[in-house]
Order: C-alpha cells, then structure tokens, then sequence
C-alpha cells in the first residue's frame, strides 16, 4: 500500500497563515491624528473666544473701593485691579487703580501684601468716572454752589449731587450739541462763501463782476454768521455759567480734598454700598456708553461708536467695490478665456496677489489712491481748496478701494470654483434651446453660482474688516467724531478720515498712556469687533442660503 501524499499527510495539522495588514496602510493612525488635531484646533479657537469673551464682558463690572494702610503709613484708595504672585514665591502683591492723577501722578500702584498693615471698605466711598483725568475715588464731604457750602454732612452731599447731576449733564450736553453741531454748521457757511469768492477770483479774476458779486456775498454771509456765531457764544457760556455753580467736594483716603464741577462727572456711585439693580444698571448703562458714545480720555474710556460706524461702512463699500470686479474676471477667466501663458500668468498673478503683505497695498493706496487719483480730483474739482487737499489724503472711499485689491483674489478663486461647479450639462440644455452664451451665463451659471460667489465676498468680508495695517496710511485715524455718513448735505463723505474698530484696538494697545486701563478695552473692542464681523457674515450667510435653496431643487 503507497503511503498518502505529503500534503494530505499533514492535513489537519498545518496552520493558517494569516496575512498581516499594517495599521498604517489601513489609515486608522492618520484618523485619530488628523481627528485630534480637528479637536486641539476647536479647543485653541474656543479658548481663544471665551478668553476674550470673559474679559470683555467683566470690563464693566463694578469693584468695590478699598482703602489699604501700609506698614510705612502710606494711605491708599482704589479698586483692586488684580493680584498675582511673585515669582520664586517670595509672596504675593496687588495692582491697585488710585486714580486721582491730578494729586498722585499715577493711575496705578503696585501694593505687596506683606506691606498692608489695614485693610477696609468705606461705606461712602465713591467711583467717580470724569470726562478727563480718569477715575477719582474719595468719599463725599461737601456740595458747593457758587462757591458756597450747601450740604451739612456727606449724606447731604450726596443727595445734592443725585439731585443736580442729571440737570447738569443735560446742560453739558447740550452746550457740546451746540458746539460740534450748530457751530460746525455756521463755519461750513463761511467756508463756502469763501470758496464761491475764490472760485470766481480764479475764473474771472479780481476786480471783475462775477468776484465783486461774490465778495458781496461773501460779506452778507459773514455778517449774518457773525451774528448767529455771537448768539451761540452766547448761549454757551450761559449753559457754562450755569453748570459752573455746582461743584462736589471729596475727600481722597489719604485726607485731601477736592471739588469737582459736576459738569466734568460722567457717572458716580457708592462701590461698596450697591444692590444688585444697581450694579446690573450701572453695568448696562456702561455697556450703552461703550455702544453709543464717542471716546474720551485718549480712547481708553468712553464710547466707540464712530468705531464701529466706520468698520460697517467700509467693509459695506468694499464688498459692493470687490465682488463685482472679482466676478467680472472670474468670469472671464473662466467662460471666455483661452487656456494658454497669458491666461496660466494671470492665475498664477491673482495666487501670488493673494499672498503679498497687506502693509503693501497700504503704501500702493496711499501712492495710487491718495497721491495720484486724490491730488488729480483735487485739481479739477476742489482746485479752490488747495493746498488743503480734499480728496488726497486718507479717507472711508480710498481705504475701501485698496481693502478691495487686498480681497479681490479670495473673490476671483471663491466664482472660479463655484462656476466650475454648475454642471456642464445645463450649459449645453441653454444652447440647444437657442441662448446665446451671454443668456446662458446670466439666467443658467450665475444664478446656481450665486452661493460660491457669496461664500467668496464672506470670507473677503471676513478678511478686510479685521484688516489693520493698510488703514493706517489710507483713512483711520485715532479719533474722528465727524462720521462718513451723516445729515450735513451732500449726506456722503467719501473724503473723510474715519475710525475703524481694528485701528483702536491696536491703538489701544500699543499707544495708550495708560497702558493698564486700557487692557480692558482692549479685549472689550476685540469682542465688539468679533460680534460685527460675525454679524455681518450672519447676513451674507442667509442669503447664501437662500440662494441655495432656490437653485438647488434645479440640479441634475
């Protein structure tokens, strides 16, 4: 009997090779690589956003007012800014906001805690926030009117001052109406006056008809707005004569007194003796100042309204300047254009475009924009300006302009891609029913490429509103209260400087005197400047949207 072939000898008993993958080439490493770095990038932007968020929306929170006594008998009043440890644990120290400038010379000292001796929390101690030289903290010990003592004790004191403020400040308010509104009004009638006589100078020359009509109207005008000039005058210093009367006399922790009109107080309250409507109202009331108001003390109070004024409008103009123009070229680089060098150089242009520093087209809109397009309107239009230029220098329309040039290739790439993707077959269908290309591109491709376009004027929105550096050579300014648009014909003042929300931030930061109140500024501005920029997109998202929903029953 032969014996059974090797293979069938060893049946049963020979083991399965089993064949082994690597995880690598089954992608299961990448996966949770590429998803952890999905999380870190989450946790790092939301760590971002709540630190700003928290600091931001603590700024106005009211602090009590303390009074420290140190172990060398020096006496200080003020709000505790923070309290850190020293490094190598050699204890602790705290920034205390003194306030009170015009007597210490400082806003802000630095207190060890081995040093305080006392420690204490006036009852009375008021926050008082001015209109210039910052906060002052002391506590009420008389009310003066017209120089003479009309309160018998602080509690006095302080009721005289809840009873005059609101008169007084209405009045303050209105004296600055009139200076920056009524009086602006009279000087911008001289000033045309003044324009129309010299406009006639350099047409006809002097001593001709037209100039004599127009001296002699320039002299009617001149006369009328001296009178008007004297009845404001007038006005103002009675509204000052009035607010003068009333001064609040405090005394500081270390025994000093001083009075302060109340004309000069923004807002006062006892820290320390506070219920929670009242906090709440004050830090609504600050949140309304921020919102609404203009800056005062070099920026680091007040309010940023012009701020954002300006931030909405010249992003507004950019994105109605940039996407037209970026969708123009996208589509004739797209639908018309001859793939060869000359189309292969200008994409590679518009990509390279895209990565040059912003602080570049800076300077080509400071030269191009302000130098040569604003000096050349100057010379034709505003010749009887000259030499104060009026469209050459910086202002709302040239920043737009080159926030344009600076977006226009996330434009042209964004309507690219999006006509790309409208599929050819709907191209085709307008042609065999007789459209012409022109037809085909506006009812056909536009339309279903209008989401892509909007995603490009987005993210062009996204980047030219939280642009800084080519602002700061083309239009913003550190303060600028007249605004782009306002109810003084022609309504629109494309020439003028403008505040932008980005340019405070940064100068803020970088050029306050008081560095130290303004580092809560500055993450509340980097909030506000977040919240309009995600407004904005908010808005060109929805109608993304819209479209998308329009159109999208339509693809096949």
């Amino acid at each position: 009997m032969s014996a059974p072939p090797p293979a069938a000898a060893g049946f049963g008993h020979r083991r399965r090779e089993r064949t082994r993958a690597s995880l690598f080439v089954q992608g299961e490493p990448l996966i949770w690589v590429m998803g952890g770095g999905l999380v870190m990038a989450i946790a790092m932007i939301a760590g971002l956003l709540g630190l700003i968020a928290d600091a931001g929306f603590s700024t106005f929170v009211t602090r009590p007012v303390v009074r420290l006594r140190t172990a060398g008998g020096k006496i200080l009043m003020g709000e505790i800014e923070r309290t850190e440890e020293r490094p190598g644990g050699a204890g602790s120290r705290r920034l205390v906001r003194v306030g009170n400038f015009e007597l210490t010379g400082e806003h802000y000292v630095w207190v060890d805690e081995a040093q305080i001796a006392a420690e204490e929390r006036p009852s009375r101690a008021l926050t008082v926030e001015r209109q210039e030289w910052g906060r002052f903290y002391g506590e009420p010990v008389g009310f003066l009117i017209s120089g003479a003592p009309a309160a018998a004790g602080p509690d006095e004191a302080w009721r005289l001052y809840q009873k005059h403020h609101a008169e007084v400040r209405d009045r303050w308010n209105l004296r600055r109406r009139i200076e920056t509104k009524d009086v602006g009004a009279v000087n911008r009638q001289v000033e045309q006056a003044r324009l129309e006589l010299r406009d006639a100078e350099r047409a006809s020359g002097t001593g001709s008809a037209p100039h004599e009509a127009a001296k002699q109207r320039f002299a009617a005008v001149e006369a009328g707005v001296m009178r008007e000039f004297e009845r404001l005058r007038s006005e103002i210093q009675e509204l000052n004569k009035a607010n003068q009367k009333y001064e609040l006399v405090l005394r500081t922790g270390d025994g000093k007194e001083k009075a302060i009109a109340l004309a000069e107080i923004v807002r006062a309250f006892p820290a320390n003796d506070l219920s929670f409507t009242s906090r709440t109202r004050i830090y609504l009331d600050r949140w309304r100042e921020f919102l609404l108001d203009e800056p005062r003390e070099a920026n680091s109070e007040g309010g940023v309204f012009p701020a954002i004024f300006g931030t909405v409008i010249m992003t507004l103009v950019m994105s109605i300047v940039v996407v037209p123009f970026g969708v123009m070229a996208a589509l004739y680089l797209r639908e018309y254009a001859r793939a060869g060098a000359v189309v292969s150089a200008v994409r590679i242009s518009i990509n390279n475009l895209a990565g040059v520093p912003s602080i570049v087209f800076g300077v080509f809109g400071l030269g191009f924009f302000c130098y040569f397009m604003g000096t050349s309107i100057d010379q034709l239009f505003f010749a009887a300006n000259l030499p104060n230029p009026t469209f050459g220098k910086g202002g709302v329309l040239w920043a737009s302009l080159t926030l344009s040039l600076l977006t226009l290739p996330v434009v042209i790439v964004a309507t690219e891609e999006a006509l790309s993707a409208v599929p050819n077959s709907l191209r085709e269908g307008s042609y065999a029913c007789g459209a012409s290309k022109w037809q085909t591109i506006r009812r056909i491709v536009l339309p279903r490429a209008m989401p892509g376009i909007m995603t490009g004027m987005i993210l062009a929105m996204a980047r030219g509103a939280g642009e800084v550096a080519p602002l700061m050579l083309v239009g913003a300014v550190k303060l600028a209260p007249e605004l782009p648009l306002d109810a003084v014909p022609p309504f629109v003042h494309a020439q003028r400087s403008f505040m932008h929300l980005g340019f405070h931030i940064y100068d803020l930061g970088f050029q306050s005197q008081n560095s130290e109140a303004a580092k809560p500024m500055v993450f509340t501005t980097t909030l506000l400047l977040i919240t309009v920029v995600f407004l904005l997109n908010v808005l060109a998202v929805r109608l993304r949207t819209q479209l998308r929903r329009r159109f999208e029953s339509e693809k096949f």
